[in-house]
């Protein structure tokens, strides 16, 4: 595929196109959470059975997205993502005439698969659009408005819910997507040509990864309240299915991800640091709620408004960490992100049961900023500089690393706190504690990632 030249300048509204991309597709993820009960009551259905209505949007997410940035280096980006946003359309008007819960489900996988398009292929893009010196910037814009879909998605959505239904709000995210469709349409523009048939898609590498990857969700997810042998069950056979990909890759002739990929460290790195930070954000997710109710007495309101200062705070530092990338290098600025993050982690420990719901936001407020710098200047690292045939499955690494972070550190940063709560949370000094165990792991995981970067760093400049 030949592509866009980032030297050409962009057309207007082609960076809003893209970064409106990522907020959707984070949008879609978070907005269906606030629906869950509506639909346990309006389907008849247990809380176990509505949870697939977000299980089932992020299974399609994660397995799908290195796929579809692989797609869209063999095939071209523009013509990728409007497909991409036109099936999330499609899905999300199929959610909101659902008749049942299980029709739902799959819409909403339909909707994962758009996703996952428009994640990959967005990161993808912003190589070929836009110039080097400004790509920082560029990946800034758009963290901030994934945080921006993420934080909106629950008030917006339960808004929408309690003036007119659950329908409206697939509706609602339906029109979105149309706005989406049409600026993608106008602004990002049209490779060119190629003749000859298309490459080849590793069709088998790519089973074998899905059938890996959600064996490995599931099992980290818990969904239906499945049991320990099931869970292990499910994690043995992904190592096995794993095992497989990796066999596959080998001997495929044009593999879904080149082995070269895989063995360079810069990109092994990066994806380490993407999997063990996500994890750590997820642990305010997870025990957070539990801390500022259980812990601090704060009402569902109040831990809302606690909670939220964090994706805010993300949002307002995601651009100017862009700048400090272009400005003074990727590495420089991954390594103060992840510095200001082991300050945060550090705080949410110290502060536990002592700090009151001051000394929790105030510990957020420097943990979630050094996360976007961090976020920003590693993604910037990772996709600058690299081959236009090779920047589609790289972004789609990109994203799935941290997805797989963000599933992990759901599951397993949530049993650390409640082993550290005792067992269960039960007062506010067994909140406390949990809290301490949890940050107190967290910030471990964030000295890896920070010694991580550091070897990166010595590695590019040998």
């Amino acid at each position: 595929m030949s592509a866009i030249s980032s030297s050409s300048p962009a057309r207007p509204g082609v960076l809003a196109a893209l970064g409106l991309c990522v907020l959707l597709s984070a949008l879609g993820g978070s907005v269906a959470t606030v629906t869950l009960p509506s639909l346990a009551l309006g389907f008849g259905q247990p809380v176990a059975a509505v949870q697939w209505v977000v299980v089932a949007y992020l299974l399609a997410l994660t397995t799908l997205v290195v796929g579809a940035g692989r797609l869209s280096d063999l095939w071209g980006r523009r013509r990728l993502l409007l497909a991409g946003t036109g099936l999330f359309l499609l899905a999300s008007l199929l959610c909101a005439a659902a008749p049942d819960l299980w029709l739902l489900v799959a819409a909403r996988i339909l909707q994962g698969a758009g996703a996952a398009v428009m994640m990959a292929v967005s990161m993808a893009l912003i190589g070929d659009v836009i110039p080097k010196d400004r790509t920082g910037r560029a990946m800034g814009m758009m963290g901030t408005l994934s945080a921006i879909g993420t934080a909106c998605g629950p008030s917006v959505g339960g808004l929408l819910i309690q003036a007119w239904g659950w329908p409206l709000v697939f509706l609602a995210v339906a029109a979105v997507a149309a706005v989406v469709l049409g600026l993608v349409l106008l602004s990002v523009p049209k490779e060119p040509g190629k003749d000859g048939p298309h490459p080849a898609f590793d069709l088998r590498s790519m089973g074998l990864l899905v059938v890996a990857l959600a064996g490995y969700a599931l099992a980290m997810t818990g969904t239906g309240g499945m049991d320990l042998s099931v869970r292990g069950g499910l994690l043995a056979g992904a190592a096995v299915v794993s095992g497989l990909v990796l066999w596959s890759l080998r001997s495929s002739p044009a593999p879904l991800i080149r082995l070269d990929l895989l063995r360079d460290p810069t990109l092994r790195g990066s994806l380490l640091m993407g999997f063990l930070v996500s994890a750590v954000m997820m642990t305010t997710l997870v025990a957070g709620p539990f801390y500022l109710t259980q812990g601090i007495g704060l009402t569902a309101a109040q831990v809302g408004v606690a909670m939220s200062s964090g994706p805010v705070m993300s949002a307002l530092s995601a651009t100017p960490a862009g700048r400090l990338v272009d400005r003074f290098g990727a590495d420089r600025v991954t390594r103060w992100g992840l510095s200001g993050m082991l300050i945060g982690c550090g705080g949410l420990a110290v502060q536990a049961g002592i700090g009151g719901w001051g000394g929790y936001v105030l510990a957020l407020l420097v943990l979630t900023p050094g996360y976007a710098l961090f976020q920003t200047a590693n993604n910037t690292g990772v996709m600058r500089g690299r081959a236009a045939d090779q920047r589609g499955v790289v972004s789609g690494l990109l994203n799935l690393s941290r997805n797989l972070g963000l599933v992990t550190g759901a599951s397993a940063m949530g049993a650390v706190f409640l082993w550290g709560a005792g067992g269960a949370v039960t007062s506010a000094e067994s909140a406390a504690s949990g809290l301490r165990v949890a940050f107190g792991l967290a910030l471990g995981l964030v000295t890896v990632a920070l010694l991580t970067a550091r070897v990166r760093s010595k590695i590019s400049l040998a």
